[in-house]
């Protein structure tokens, strides 16, 4: 004899961010299951890899003994449950009607001992001040002890302390769009909420938290509410600890920009930016473009890393990541791969031990796991036989880079300008034009002399060099032997939003996946 069940047709499984895929749900003793309705929902559901979803058969199974709580609530679409489960984690069933409640609540408690429906109100007052509460792997914000609104703490990629009260949570973005989509088809995104968190919290972890509003006694004793908040933060969104084996570490790399040493940890699908005060845990889908230079002195070596969208100190914006090498650092790593895996999960692209410079086997790895093409100087040279040309951008001195495909201006503000983009180059420099002219006539960019000379006295590459080993010029070396970065005041950004993009339905992306 079969065993009795309920079932519900036409409902969503809403556990993974950014994902949606309408199944049947049927509940019995054995627990809550959910099964994908067509084809598509099948093939979605089995690559969308989803905890506790078979990838084989894209079934959900729940088992009874493993169930906490059954939550039902208000969604946007709909009613919906939250299934928490004893090991901290959630499940998100969507697209109940509001007439299944009675139902679904009588079966709750006959299947499950000691179970039952609770029925959870949402705080509509739209108050921006409240309390918060981790359910598992939830983060929940309550007003008047009612739930506005949830973040699940899986979709966060960076935590950071923004101010002495201020925490900021970076949200993992739907996956990227193809280049050419117009922009009415793009999803509007969470893309970083900030709380503001008063107060001190006690020594002694059993004692409440002070939740003064005006933060008066932030010099008392106790550690204040927002550090103890952002180190929750980081425990539950697994940030700044390290979940499994990476696949390789290089310590105390040199950082231009973010001003610093960091540790980079690379795993399958991200890579751990580990600094004394700042972590990061970067996508490699958010790696859009990679460059490796050599500077004039030829003994250090670039390594430019563009990123969409940009980390974030405070409230600085970091589109690149620079990193710097001496060019004749030689290191042996060995990967934590076993020969299976490199073979199975990287089709043998990689290899199981490295000796040779730091910058090689670095740039290879980056360009390895995130299937981006390094951009290196090719055929332009300058009358001193180097790749850059010593230039300012505004009142920063840096060099200047022709690539294949525009322009890259280093070390800070790091800039990249695509021929696609350049209408035209006025010069006004005389030392380079020769060269820089048949370069960029190569690539089909106008170039504009204005006739005038540069005055001044010529300037040698060797200037640029830099005194120390580590390659920190100038102004940029003060504080780097404290280890970690500071935000750079000085540091400026291209606008994340020109109008045509923003406002303009038929806005096309130009962005270039292979570059």
């Amino acid at each position: 004899m079969s065993e009795a069940r309920t079932s519900f047709e036409n409902i969503i499984l809403a556990t993974k961010p950014y994902f949606s895929a309408k199944g049947e749900v049927r509940l019995g003793k054995s627990g809550i299951g959910w099964k994908p309705i067509s084809e598509q929902d099948i093939i979605s559901v089995k690559s969308a890899e989803i905890m506790g979803v078979s990838k084989e058969t894209g079934l959900l199974a729940i088992q009874a003994a493993d169930i906490k709580r059954i939550i039902w609530q208000k969604v946007a679409r709909g009613y919906g449950i939250r299934i928490l489960l004893s090991n901290g984690s959630m499940h998100r069933l969507e697209n109940f009607d509001n007439d299944s409640f009675d139902e679904l609540k009588t079966s709750v408690s006959k299947y499950f001992h000691g179970i039952h429906l609770e029925t959870r109100d949402m705080s509509v007052k739209g108050w921006n001040w409240g309390k918060t509460d981790f359910e598992g792997t939830n983060l929940t914000f309550k007003v008047d002890n009612k739930p506005m609104f949830d973040i699940p703490m899986e979709a966060v990629t960076n935590s950071n302390l923004a101010g002495k009260n201020e925490v900021s949570l970076e949200i993992k973005g739907a996956d990227r769009v193809q280049a050419g989509t117009k922009r009415k088809l793009h999803v509007d995104e969470l893309v970083e909420i900030r709380f503001y968190v008063p107060g001190t919290a006690p020594v002694d972890p059993d004692q409440p938290a002070n939740d003064g509003s005006d933060g008066e006694n932030e010099g008392s004793t106790g550690t204040s509410a927002a550090q103890v908040f952002y180190e929750t933060v980081k425990s539950k969104a697994d940030i700044g600890q390290i979940i499994g084996s990476s696949i390789v570490t290089f310590n105390e790399v040199l950082c231009l920009t973010p001003r610093g040493r960091y540790t980079i940890d690379m795993f399958k699908n991200f890579l751990r930016l580990r600094g004394k005060t700042y972590d990061y845990k970067i996508l490699f889908d958010h790696i859009s473009r990679l460059f490796l230079v050599t500077k004039p002195d030829g003994l250090h070596v670039i390594l430019v890393i563009s990123l969409s969208p940009p980390i974030r100190q405070g409230q600085t914006r970091y589109p690149y990541l620079v990193f710097q090498f001496l060019k004749d650092d030689e290191k042996q790593v060995v990967l934590n791969l076993d020969n299976e895996q490199l073979q199975q999960e990287y089709n043998g692209s990689l290899r199981k031990r490295y000796d040779e410079p730091l910058y090689k086997i670095v740039s290879e790895l980056f360009c390895k796991l995130t299937n981006k093409h390094l951009n290196i100087p090719d055929s332009y040279e300058t009358v001193h036989g180097a790749n850059g040309v010593k230039c300012s951008l505004k009142a920063n001195e840096g060099l200047l880079y022709p690539l294949d495909k525009g322009l890259l201006f280093v070390p800070k503000p790091t800039q990249f300008f695509p021929y696609s983009e350049i209408s035209s180059i006025v010069f006004t420099s005389r030392e380079e034009y020769n060269n820089l002219f048949d370069y960029l006539k190569e690539n089909g960019v106008s170039v504009i002399s204005d006739g005038s000379e540069s005055g001044g006295a010529k300037k040698g590459y060797a200037e640029l060099s830099d005194s120390d080993d580590d390659g920190v010029a100038g102004k940029y070396a003060d504080n780097d032997d404290e280890g970690d970065s500071s935000p750079d005041e000085d540091f400026v950004a291209h606008s994340e939003s020109e109008v045509g993009e923003e406002f303009n339905e038929d806005y096309e992306t130009d962005e270039d996946p292979e570059s």
